[in-house]
């Protein structure tokens, strides 16, 4: 992948190197063992872990006694090491072919979010963000939080890498930054709360699996116009982020943590979903192929 040819995103705030936001000692006052430990539960029984952390930090937060720590602001602008460079450019190559896609292909103005790197756990206006959650996108704040250490993970225990599928990752949750500005997330969040008040969690999962398929999708929509605008792909980086699609499917990390596969708690989408969206987007460079609340 040629990634040295993209521009470089000033929208970048860099928080690694602080101790972290929250409470001393962890999330909400939670050891750091604690939030590990819930992170792998939530993976192994395919329920995000962001929610059972943030009900552990809930709960914590209601006892006497407990304060926060705010989390000093990062310092903004374009890094200066290799792989602050490379998430710059790659955040980059998302402003400039969003920029045109979404107002060419929807009538909608493109609104550049910001991109917050840290290390092991900081504060979002989604709540506390950790390293064992895995990047995310909080539409409260229009933000996407990354700790770069999920790429070596991804590589060490997952079995997908290399700078294509890191590149993927990240037009992932820029994937999600998109859904929000077309208003689809609040639909979306208000239908899943519903569902959640009438006991039907089966519900609330599938609409997550299609908000997850949807950006998968919509990754590959800004890779096939960024192919065309910059002609940046190399041999194998197709089947690299493939191979990252297959890894982090919902079945593919159940079966391989508890021995057994439970469709209806997928929150992300079956290995073959999650390829099947990417390769959709990779195709037709087009958001209306991504329309995973139709199918």
């Amino acid at each position: 992948m040629k990634w040295q040819d993209f521009g470089r995103s000033a929208n970048v705030e860099d928080r690694r190197g602080q101790s972290g936001g929250g409470i001393p000692g962890g999330r909400g006052g939670l050891g750091i063992g604690t939030v590990v430990v819930l992170g792998l539960i939530g993976w192994a029984l395919g329920i995000d872990p962001r929610l059972l952390i943030g009900g552990a930090e809930m709960v914590n937060k209601m006892r006497p006694g407990t304060q926060t720590e705010a989390t000093q602001p990062g310092q903004s602008g374009t890094p200066t090491d290799d792989m602050g460079q490379f998430v710059a450019a790659i955040l980059a190559a998302n402003e400039t072919v969003w920029s045109e896609v979404l107002p060419q292909q929807k009538g909608i103005a493109y609104i550049k979010p910001k991109l917050v790197l840290y290390s092991g756990r900081t504060a979002s206006g989604c709540g506390g963000a950790q390293s064992a959650m895995g990047p995310f996108y909080c539409p409260k704040d229009q933000k996407v939080y990354l700790d770069t250490s999920f790429f070596q993970d991804m590589k060490r225990r997952l079995g997908g890498g290399g700078d294509f599928a890191y590149a993927y990752v990240i037009a992932h949750e820029i994937g999600h930054h998109v859904q929000n500005l077309l208003g689809i997330l609040p639909k979306v969040q208000a239908a899943q709360q519903r569902a959640a008040s009438q006991g039907n969690e089966s519900g609330a999962n599938n609409l997550s699996v299609r908000v997850e398929l949807m950006a998968d999708c919509l990754a590959g929509v800004w890779a096939a116009n960024t192919e065309r605008k910059y002609q940046f792909l190399q041999s194998g980086d197709i089947e690299s982020a493939v191979a990252t699609a297959q890894a982090i499917g919902d079945d593919r990390l159940q079966q391989s943590s508890r021995g057994t596969v439970v469709p209806d708690s997928f929150t992300h989408g079956s290995s073959a979903q999650r390829v099947q969206w990417l390769s959709a987007g990779l195709k037709s460079g087009e958001i209306d192929s991504c329309n995973t609340f139709a199918q």
